[in-house]
């Protein structure tokens, strides 16, 4: 199916429905560049993601501007035809998907509406950006319109995902930047645009928090932190941590820190391994590197399976067994009746979530 082009009625609808959040979290938007912009033109329009607050962002900022929004295949599942009349398009996740770039050109050229993208394809776990893909700038060259880069501060502050939909009270904002015109990206080569990107995408949510002054006082703000650090930086540990009120503690050695109202993590006795949430975050990635890189990292856990083989809904198949090592992913399951493999080099990352559609964690 051809992806349709926004019904004006939906959109008027998502941009009413966003106002109560937009009010509420009194946000403002600062342009910066859009003059470069011609008015007629449609644009790639590149956002970072980090909330469920980011859709109706988009809202406030471009309408009445129709525009695409490239969407996960599996949130169409039950509402095919909504989805499609609010101007998403369908993609899977961390894979090369030709189809898409099909719909963007579509859209972007036959119906002259522009493309709302999250270039991270996922949301942001720890406050800064997840791994772009590379060769974005193949993209932007084989489309040729103009890219727009919407950057939000606060959204993250406000839920970020590991606190379990939990909202504090943070002021949002965005910068809404027009970033290349057609004639900057004819001139640039990949490597030049795929710089660009990544220089406009490496933010860091808890460094604008404490630059900023911005206090966080709910007493549940380290609720879930363990989602994130799950890993000691103590005695190493891993599994035994717990994010709980303001605290985040070790169970296995038992070395507690706070979580400050500017977001720095305190411990309560002796040193401080890492006061700012990224670098703790950095070094487990660091850890599991080196465990790969050694031959000890290793995977097995049991598994509910489901499997999404159309828009109706996701069919649950039965339970079964998930290994990953250097090798890649091995699934067995369905009483005997199912075995997949996917090579480490299949795709470039990982999709997870935090209780899908009240569910479950998932992968």
């Amino acid at each position: 199916q051809k992806p349709l082009k926004q019904w004006w009625i939906l959109r008027k609808l998502v941009y009413v429905v966003s106002l109560p959040t937009i009010w509420g979290t009194r946000f403002k938007a600062n342009m910066i560049n859009m003059e470069k912009l011609p008015d007629d033109q449609p644009c790639l329009i590149l956002m970072n993601h980090s909330s469920f607050i980011d859709l109706k962002i988009v809202s406030r900022i471009f309408y009445p501007k129709p525009y695409g929004i490239v969407c996960t295949s599996d949130g169409f599942v039950g509402k095919n035809l909504l989805m499609r009349m609010i101007g998403c398009i369908p993609t899977q996740k961390f894979v090369s998907d030709i189809t898409l770039i099909r719909d963007m050109e579509y859209l972007l050229k036959e119906k002259n509406t522009s493309v709302l993208m999250y270039p991270e394809a996922s949301y942001s776990f720890d406050g800064k950006a997840t791994a772009l893909p590379r060769k974005m700038g193949v993209l932007l060259k084989k489309l040729g319109v103009p890219v727009i880069t919407v950057i939000t501060q606060g959204a993250f502050a406000r839920d970020p995902l590991y606190n379990m939909l939990q909202k504090r009270k943070v002021q949002v904002s965005a910068d809404v930047t027009c970033l290349l015109t057609r004639e900057e990206i004819k001139s640039k080569t990949v490597a030049e645009l795929d710089a660009m990107l990544d220089e406009a995408f490496g933010f860091d949510n808890f460094a604008w928090q404490q630059e900023n002054g911005i206090r966080i006082t709910e007493n549940f703000r380290a609720d879930g932190l363990n989602r994130i650090l799950y890993k000691c930086a103590h005695c190493g540990t891993e599994g035994q941590m717990e994010g709980k009120g303001i605290h985040l503690k070790c169970h296995h050695c038992g070395k507690t820190y706070e979580l400050t109202e500017l977001g720095r993590l305190q411990a309560l006795e002796g040193e401080t391994e890492f006061d700012h949430i990224p670098d703790w975050y950095d070094w487990q990635r660091q850890q599991v590197r080196a465990s790969l890189e050694d031959g000890s990292y290793r995977l097995e856990t049991d598994v509910d399976i489901a499997m999404m083989v159309d828009y109706k809904a996701i069919y649950k198949v039965g339970s079964g067994h998930l290994s990953h090592s250097v090798e890649g992913f091995r699934l067995t399951g369905c009483d005997g009746k199912l075995e997949y493999q996917q090579g480490p080099l299949a795709c470039y990352g990982l999709y997870s979530d935090y209780y899908w559609y009240e569910i479950g964690d998932v992968i």
